[in-house]
């Protein structure tokens, strides 16, 4: 039988919502072993002072396996 644990990160880009995502998965692959499942739970975007998109932002949960210690 197996345990995971959910939590919620956020990755940003100048670009697209897409390579946010794709940041935040990368720097969680960074640290968190055994990543089972992405889920984008929301899209938004940070707005400069002229109305124009300064990053585009993607909320990710993320599963992966719990390990105790």
């Amino acid at each position: 039988m197996s345990v995971y644990r959910v939590t919620e990160i956020i990755g940003t880009s100048p670009n697209s919502w897409e390579e946010a995502a794709k940041t935040a998965l990368d720097a969680a692959a960074g640290s968190l072993r055994d990543l089972r499942v992405a889920e984008v739970v929301e899209l938004d975007i940070t707005l400069g002072p002229k109305g124009q998109i300064e990053l585009y932002r993607s909320r990710l949960r993320l599963s992966f396996k719990y390990e105790q210690s």
